[in-house]
C-alpha cells in the first residue's frame, strides 16, 4: 500500500530531480526527515549522522541539506560551520533543527548560506521549511498539489507574508519615499569589548536613548498584560525585540540570541523568522563575538536607534517614572 502515498520526483526547469542531504543524530528524527524530503518529491543523497557524515569522504550537498543538532558539541559546530561555507558557495538551501539549549551556538555557525533554524520544532514545521525551500527554487517544476498542500503553502505565505508587511509599515518615516525595506546600509558604530559596546558620541540635536531602566518599565507593563489576557492577542514580536535591543543598548550589553527569542514573547521558531527580516530590512545587526567568532549577538542598527530615541522623545517616556 506504500505506493500510494508516494509522490512525484520534484524536478527543476532543466528536468532534473532536486536531491537532498539528511544529517541527525537522533534515529527517528533521521527517519521523519528522510521520509519527508521523500514525500515532497527528493531524491536522497546522503542519510546518516553528523559524525558519519563529518569523517566521511567529502560529497555534494545536494539543492537542500535538513540537519537536525541537538548538542553544541565542538565537532558538531566545526561540521556546521563547514555545511554553511559550502552552502553558501553551492547555492544549497540549509534547514536546521536544534534545541533552544544549543541555539547560540547552532545560530553563530550560519552566516553565509541564510539557513532556517528550527528551534524544537514539531514535524509540521519541519514540513513548512522544505516548503520554503520548494518556493525559492526558480522555475521549478512541482506535481500537483493536493488539497492539505496548497492549503499548507497557503497558510505559508499568509505568515510571511504579514511579517513583511508589518516590517514594511514599521518606520515609514526613516526615510523619504520608503519604509523599512529601504533603509541605507547602516554605518558602523560601536565595536564589542568584553561583554559590552561602546557608542560613539551622537549629535547634540539629536534625542538619546532615555535611561535602560525606564524601558525596562515599559517591557515590565506590556508583560504584565498577560496575567489578566490571553498573551496572545497581543503578540507583536517586532516591536518587543525592538524595545528589548533598546534596552540593551541603552546598558551597552550585548544581547544573544536565546536571549532575543525569549524577549519576543513567541516561539522560538517564530522569533528567528522576524530576527532574520529584521536583520535583511536593515532594522536590525548582526555582530560577532570577538573571543569567538562561532557565536554570534544581534543589536540595533543605527538608523533604527535613532528612530527609537526620536520616539521615546515625542511620547515623552523620559519623563515617567521609574518604579
Amino acid at each position: 500500500m506504500q505506493e500510494d502515498f508516494l509522490y512525484e520526483p520534484v524536478c527543476d526547469a532543466a528536468g532534473c530531480q532536486l536531491a537532498v542531504t539528511v544529517l541527525a543524530d537522533r534515529d527517528h528524527v533521521r527517519a521523519e526527515m528522510r521520509d519527508d524530503a521523500e514525500a515532497a518529491g527528493f531524491r536522497v543523497l546522503e542519510c546518516c549522522s553528523l559524525e558519519e557524515y563529518a569523517q566521511g569522504p567529502l560529497a555534494a550537498l545536494g539543492d537542500l541539506v535538513l540537519v537536525d543538532c541537538s548538542q553544541a558539541t565542538a565537532d558538531a559546530m566545526a561540521l556546521l560551520s563547514r555545511l554553511d561555507m559550502r552552502g553558501g558557495k553551492a547555492g544549497a538551501q540549509l534547514v536546521v533543527s536544534t534545541t533552544m539549549g544549543a541555539l547560540d551556538s547552532v545560530f553563530g555557525c550560519f552566516s553565509m548560506s541564510s539557513a532556517q533554524i528550527l528551534v524544537d520544532p514539531g514535524r509540521a514545521e519541519r514540513v513548512i521549511a522544505i516548503g520554503r525551500v520548494l518556493a525559492r527554487v526558480p522555475n521549478l517544476r512541482l506535481r500537483e498539489m493536493g488539497e492539505e498542500d496548497r492549503l499548507m503553502l497557503l497558510r505559508l505565505t499568509e505568515q510571511v507574508g504579514q511579517i513583511a508587511e508589518r516590517l514594511e509599515k514599521l518606520s515609514p518615516g526613516q526615510r523619504a519615499g520608503g519604509g523599512a525595506f529601504r533603509f541605507e546600509s547602516p554605518a558602523p558604530h560601536w565595536h564589542g569589548q568584553g561583554e559590552d559596546y561602546t557608542v560613539q558620541k551622537e549629535e547634540a540635536e539629536r534625542p538619546r536613548l532615555p535611561d535602560a531602566a525606564v524601558i525596562r518599565t515599559l517591557i515590565k507593563a506590556r508583560q504584565m498584560r498577560s496575567r489578566y489576557f490571553d498573551g496572545e492577542l497581543f503578540a507583536d514580536p517586532a516591536w518587543d525585540i525592538l524595545l528589548d535591543l533598546s534596552a540593551a543598548r541603552a546598558e551597552r550589553l550585548q544581547v544573544s540570541v536565546t536571549s532575543l527569542c525569549i524577549a519576543a514573547g513567541v516561539p522560538a521558531t517564530t522569533a528567528l523568522r522576524w530576527i532574520g527580516q529584521m536583520v535583511d530590512a536593515d532594522l536590525l545587526v548582526r555582530v560577532a563575538d570577538p573571543h569567538d567568532r562561532r557565536r554570534a549577538y544581534i543589536a540595533l542598527a543605527d538608523s533604527t536607534a535613532d528612530c527609537m530615541a526620536r520616539y521615546f522623545a515625542d511620547i515623552g517616556v523620559s519623563e515617567l517614572a521609574v518604579a
